[in-house]
């Protein structure tokens, strides 16, 4: 690992890290493991090719809605002006100074950073790295917690790059590590924190990552329409969509997070989850604008990040700096829309789409076909997903009939009546708007991205 000054004396390089006499690696905090992790040409690949994505782990405050309190957990009263929970979480640090990048601390991200990947061709060799630093917690210095990034259900991974501490890396603070992936297996998947795991994955590091297939960019006929971008290798375009959204599901119970901000102990076996979050949000601040930061791979300065690094805020919301991800769903009438769904909360939700059936294609990253291919896909209205599960599905934006700009269909968990702190009328936590346009809605540049 390297420390965040390289030259700092009795530094210990990434190269000198992985290539470790006879194979064995240093694995922080859990002493020696032996055996070789990686092929020699491997371990020179990982440690000279420079990373395509650099995440910092650290601590932060984020916006929930203040009414109604539960005094004294919510609103927090060490919460900065407009924000009102103590979270820890990602962020993304590409692209930055040495300086802006350690200024990030305490200025975490939730849900973290939406971040995808193509599928690993052997003919390219385009292996995916994401570099990690741990910036450390401001509030909580006493918590010298290490950080990993691990890639919920990724197959085959190279132990060394899972993130499971007692296996692989822990990145204690003030030090940094690249994962090194080749994902082979298109679909939609999340990653999180996987020391002192309950707590970390609760108080916010967690997102969504998916992987792109090879049959992106071909041209496949479904259905009387031709797509060329889609969730999997279908070979028949069944998969195909015009466009794409990351649904990220999480929660938060807001005495676990207020007792971290004040040197506390939860019990977990307490858990209640006050409010449930969609992409970091609750309704209606999930149809808010995106930030300028939702393209994980959009770093520029001035444009995403201010000259001290720190994330511009969605246009006319500063107290939804931190939650820079919108779930508003926009298309034209007849587009085939993708949906992504990944539940890292602690309780199952119940996704349901009013007046729209959805076609499940795809389900914990792995396409909904037999082993003969005989096609499994199926329509419903409500998903059902567990925690830790993810889902794939598309729908057919229907016509426009309404009189307005746009016709508005509602997503929503279900359970909404309990899933944001009894907000008033009942509707809110998990929930999100889908509207469709007669035509205008113009391409999208990037997941999650109106199309304006």
């Amino acid at each position: 690992m390297d420390t965040l000054h390289p030259t700092e004396p009795g530094g210990v390089s990434r190269r000198r890290f992985l290539g470790l006499a006879g194979g064995a690696a240093l694995v922080a905090g859990v002493g020696t493991w032996s055996g070789r992790v990686l092929a020699p040409e491997q371990v020179a690949s990982a440690a000279d090719a420079p990373a395509n994505l650099y995440l910092a782990g650290t601590d932060g405050w984020i916006h929930l809605p203040p009414t109604p309190a539960i005094p004294p957990f919510h609103p927090d009263n060490l919460a900065p002006p407009g924000l009102t929970t103590y979270v820890f979480g990602f962020r993304n640090v590409t692209g930055m100074t040495t300086t802006q990048r350690l200024a990030q601390k305490n200025k975490a991200q939730h849900s973290a950073p939406l971040f995808w990947v193509d599928q690993y061709d052997p003919n390219a060799h385009n292996e995916f790295r994401v570099q990690l630093t741990n910036l450390g917690l401001a509030l909580r210095p006493d918590l010298f917690d290490a950080h990993t990034l691990h890639w919920h259900g990724f197959r085959n991974v190279i132990p060394f790059f899972d993130g499971e501490p007692t296996g692989s890396v822990s990145v204690p603070a003030g030090r940094e590590f690249t994962y090194v992936y080749r994902p082979r297996d298109p679909g939609t998947y999340m990653f999180h924190c996987h020391v002192e795991d309950v707590e970390h994955v609760h108080m916010g590091m967690t997102g969504l990552v998916f992987v792109r297939p090879l049959q992106d960019g071909q041209s496949k006929t479904h259905d009387g329409r031709t797509y060329t971008k889609f969730l999997y290798n279908d070979g028949d375009g069944s998969t195909g969509h015009d466009r794409e959204f990351a649904m990220f599901l999480s929660e938060v119970w807001a005495e676990a997070h207020w007792a971290d901000a004040h040197i506390q102990l939860p019990e977990w076996s307490d858990y209640r989850a006050d409010f449930a979050l969609l992409n970091g949000r609750v309704y209606p601040d999930t149809i808010e604008p995106n930030g300028p930061s939702v393209n994980a791979f959009h770093t520029e300065s001035g444009v995403t990040f201010d000259a001290t690094g720190d994330l511009i805020a969605p246009a006319g919301r500063p107290d939804l700096q931190y939650q820079p991800n919108s779930s508003l769903v926009r298309c034209n009438s007849g587009e085939r829309v993708a949906l992504r769904f990944a539940n890292l909360g602690f309780r199952e939700a119940a996704m349901t789409t009013s007046g729209i059936r959805m076609r499940v294609v795809g389900r914990d990253a792995t396409p909904m076909r037999g082993r003969d291919g005989t096609d499994t896909s199926y329509e419903t209205e409500t998903l059902n997903i567990g925690p830790g599960e993810s889902y794939d599905v598309v729908f057919t934006a229907p016509a426009k009939t309404g009189s307005g700009a746009y016709d508005t269909y509602y997503l929503y968990n279900r359970a909404f009546n309990r899933s944001n702190n009894l907000a008033p009328g009942g509707f809110g936590g998990q929930a999100t708007e889908i509207r469709v346009y007669a035509s205008g809605v113009g391409p999208q540049a990037y997941p999650n991205d109106w199309g304006n």
